[in-house]
Order: structure tokens, then C-alpha cells, then sequence
């Protein structure tokens, strides 16, 4: 199917590595041009292998300046905007919230919320002389259920909901559009990681907590990032043009975190 977004002009924040590279590789494949950025020196310098196509520029979307100088080169090099994916973020810290540290806490918000202020900030002027202008932010599962021993992810997950929906009714009027995706547990070193740690806590073992984790959905399977890729590009194409303001699952039905 041709979604007729060829030449569409791409920004993907930590888009060398897991979800953000997968979403890059999906935008290449429909011919677009796509600039990313990350804080993985090893990937970025994989970019030509890994995303053929793709331009990687270093940067830390926590840190206002270098997102200045980030979005400054990017948006030269494109030529304009189309499409943000704001999909930088952390797991954080696992553990009670009487157990995690101010600086764990101002840490985990300043990447996974404030980042996408940062970004989106310095997007706009560009995607309103777009003729088909849209931002996608990575939520979370986590933004729409409690989430025990991760509270500072779940408070910025749910906060990228609230910015989304915020942005859609905002910028609806200059033809922007805004989604979130919201991932169930998605397959890859980041949930296992995420699995680890809470094994830890609970003196459980990491295929004891995963399962626990998929017995919460009625699909019972991790998520393959690149169906979120596949989604990321649907709503950014003109097929998606109506639709905006919305948190889409894709979790395989997930009725709880646990």
C-alpha cells in the first residue's frame, strides 16, 4: 500500500537505537527523509548500517541548548518538517516511591516529559507550513494504569498524554495534528531490564515477573517494536489525516500493570 508520504520530512528523537530506530527504518522504507538524534555515541555511529538513509546528530533532549543546536541543523538539513516523533526516554528507577531519589525522580520527568517541551517547542514554527503536519509522543501503557515501583515513569507517561491532547486542540487550527502511542511491553533489552530489576525487588525470578506482566493481556506476547513503527507512520500519513487528540494501545490488550 502506497501511503503517499514519500520526500515527507522526519524528525525521530532517540531514533538510533530500539523503538525510535525501528520508527526511523519504517519512514525510510516509504521514502521519506529522516533526521534523528540520541545520546548513544556507538549507534549514531551504526546509523549508516542500521537505518541506511537516515542522518544522526548527537543530543540530549533533558538539555535545552543542545536541543537548540540539534533542531537548528536538523530542520537545515531537511528543509522544513513534517513529521516529530518524540519517542526519547528513560526506564528510570524501580522501587517504592519512599525508596527513590529527588535527583532519580528529576531525572526520569526531565527526559520523559520536559523532553518533549523541549523539542515540540522549537518544531512548531516549522510544522505549521506543513501541508501535513503531525507529532507522535511515545507514551506508555504506564500512561493510563498505576504502575508499581515506577513511579516517575508513570508520572511522565501519563503527562505525555496530557501534553498530546493539549497540542491537538492548540496547533488543530494550523492543520497539526497530535497522537500518542502508548506500547504494552515491548520486546528488547529495555523491558528486560525493566523485568530484571523488578525480579529483584520482589525476590522473584525475570521469567516469573514477565509472565506475570503478560498475564495482564489478553494477547499473553511482547510487543515487537516494529508494529509501533507501523503505526507511528500510518497516523503521519495523509490516511491519518483525521485523526488527532488520541492515546493508542498498542499492548496487546492490557488491562493492568503489574
Amino acid at each position: 500500500m502506497d501511503l503517499g508520504i514519500a520526500g515527507i520530512r522526519v524528525i525521530v528523537t532517540a531514533g538510533a537505537g530500539g523503538i525510535g530506530l525501528e520508527i526511523a527504518r519504517a519512514f525510510l522504507k516509504e521514502g521519506a527523509k529522516v533526521e534523528v538524534c540520541d545520546v548513544d555515541d556507538a549507534a549514531l555511529e551504526a546509523l549508516g548500517d542500521t537505518a541506511p538513509g537516515a542522518t544522526g546528530t548527537w543530543c540530549d533532549v533533558s538539555d535545552r541548548a543542545s536541543v537548540a543546536a540539534f533542531m537548528e541543523g536538523a530542520l537545515g538539513r531537511l528543509g522544513g518538517l513534517d513529521v516529530l516523533v518524540n519517542n526519547a526516554g528513560i526506564a528510570g528507577p524501580t522501587g517504592r516511591v519512599d525508596q527513590i531519589s529527588p535527583e532519580d525522580w528529576d531525572r526520569t520527568l526531565a527526559v520523559d516529559i520536559t523532553g518533549h517541551f523541549n523539542v515540540t517547542r522549537l518544531a512548531v514554527p516549522a510544522l505549521k507550513e506543513s501541508e501535513n503536519a503531525s507529532i507522535i509522543g511515545l507514551s506508555s501503557a504506564a500512561g493510563r494504569f498505576g504502575f508499581p515501583l515506577r513511579s516517575p515513569y508513570a508520572a511522565a507517561k501519563w503527562g505525555v498524554v496530557g501534553f498530546i491532547k493539549s497540542l491537538a486542540m492548540e496547533l488543530g487550527e494550523f492543520g497539526i495534528r497530535a497522537n500518542a502511542i502508548l506500547p504494552g511491553s515491548v520486546d528488547g533489552p529495555r523491558i528486560r531490564s525493566v523485568f530484571e530489576n523488578k525480579a529483584r525487588e520482589r525476590n522473584m525470578s525475570m521469567e516469573e515477573v514477565q509472565a506475570m506482566a503478560l498475564s495482564a493481556t489478553s494477547l499473553k506476547r511482547l510487543i515487537p517494536p516494529q508494529h509501533l513503527a507501523n503505526v507511528a507512520v500510518f497516523l503521519s500519513s495523509p490516511m491519518g489525516s483525521t485523526i488527532s487528540g488520541q492515546a493508542i494501545a498498542v499492548d496487546g490488550d492490557m488491562q493492568m500493570l503489574v
